[in-house]
This record gives C-alpha cells, sequence and structure tokens, in this order.
C-alpha cells in the first residue's frame, strides 16, 4: 500500500492574503471554494510538485503561521531563491550548516553560501508566509537510494528534451562500455528518473 503526502494545512489570518501571497511565490491556484456557512478551502500546488497546501476558513484549529519546516525541494537553490527575490518574495540568503547535511532549527549554526561542495540535500533558503508559516528550499540534485521513482515533467517539450539528454548520456556510456546497450530502456529510465531530481 501506497502513502503519498497529498496535502498540508496551513493555519492563515487573511484568506485572500495568503491565497495572494503564495500565487505570488508561483503555486497553482486549484480550488477556492465558499460554503454558505462560510466553510472556505483554497487548494494552492507548487510548481512540479505532486503534493499541495490548503489553506481557508475553518480547515485548521491551529495558530495561523504556526506551521513550520515546510520543504521545497529545488534543482538550483541559488537560481530558485534570484527567482522568488524578482517576484517580490522576501528570502533569507543561501545558507548551509556549519555541522552537517541537515540544518538546525531556526538560525542556529547556518553559514551563509551553498555548501561548499554543493552536495545534495545541503543548500538551502528560507522564507515565510505572512503569517509566518516557515518554508525552507531544499537544493536536491541526485536523490538518496529508495526514494519513490516518480517523475513530474510539466509539458510535453520537457519529456521531449529529457529523451534527447538521455540519448545523449546514453551514448557516451555506450561508448564507454565499447558496444552496444541490449537494456538500454532500464538505463534510459533510471537516468531520466535521476536527472529529473524526483527519482530513485
Amino acid at each position: 500500500m501506497d502513502f503519498k503526502l497529498e496535502v498540508i494545512v496551513l493555519p492563515v489570518s487573511d484568506v485572500d492574503r495568503a491565497r495572494a501571497f503564495y500565487q505570488k511565490v508561483g503555486f497553482r491556484q486549484d480550488v477556492d471554494y465558499v460554503a454558505s456557512d462560510g466553510f472556505r478551502v483554497v487548494h494552492l500546488t507548487p510548481p512540479g510538485s505532486a503534493s499541495s497546501i490548503i489553506i481557508g476558513d475553518g480547515v485548521s484549529d491551529a495558530a495561523p503561521g504556526s506551521v513550520q519546516g515546510i520543504h521545497l525541494v529545488v534543482d538550483d537553490v541559488v537560481a530558485a531563491r534570484a527567482e522568488l527575490v524578482a517576484r517580490g518574495v522576501e528570502v533569507s540568503e543561501v545558507f548551509h550548516d556549519a555541522g552537517g547535511v541537515f540544518h538546525h532549527a531556526g538560525t542556529r549554526d547556518r553559514v551563509t553560501g551553498p555548501q561548499p561542495e554543493r552536495l545534495s540535500y545541503s543548500s538551502f533558503a528560507s522564507f515565510s508566509d505572512p503569517d509566518g508559516n516557515g518554508f525552507v528550499l531544499q537544493e536536491v540534485t541526485v536523490r538518496q537510494p529508495g526514494r519513490i521513482a516518480h517523475v513530474v515533467y510539466g509539458s510535453v517539450p520537457e519529456v521531449e528534451q529529457a529523451l534527447r539528454d538521455a540519448a545523449a548520456a546514453h551514448g557516451r556510456h555506450e561508448a564507454e562500455l565499447g558496444h552496444e546497450d541490449a537494456d538500454w530502456p532500464i538505463w534510459y529510465a533510471d537516468y531520466m528518473a535521476r536527472t529529473a531530481g524526483l527519482g530513485t
């Protein structure tokens, strides 16, 4: 049985203000449902994500701004930060942890700049919504073994480009082998999953 993370419910004090913020960040609005009794559900999805967030009225009893540490995975944390800043979002400087791979809570042991070797999972930037719900951008370029093999492409041209990239890389792979690779579909699938940043 798969248990797939679908939705994180975020407590906010002003739904319209929060919705506008998340749309500025680049989240897609999927639903804005309002019932006659004032119950409201706004469903938003980050670009490229299989999981979403929900904000609204009557969807959470938690204090607005009390959710912290939601991680959004990006291929390049420096570029992602620059994109958010260009959209008018206040984002911390890129940082890494002084003592290890994952960061401490808050700002403890933060070192400015990406992890020196740019190791996957090790470079971050943070931002908050208007209520203070906290997000962290985490740079993931190569997945650790054992993660789900779930790859999302946003368009047909992206799939086409991924196939072209895989073909070029497979050509180099066969040159190293010194012969044709009879199991090329397996190689393609693994390569495309890994380079999409969402594979095994």
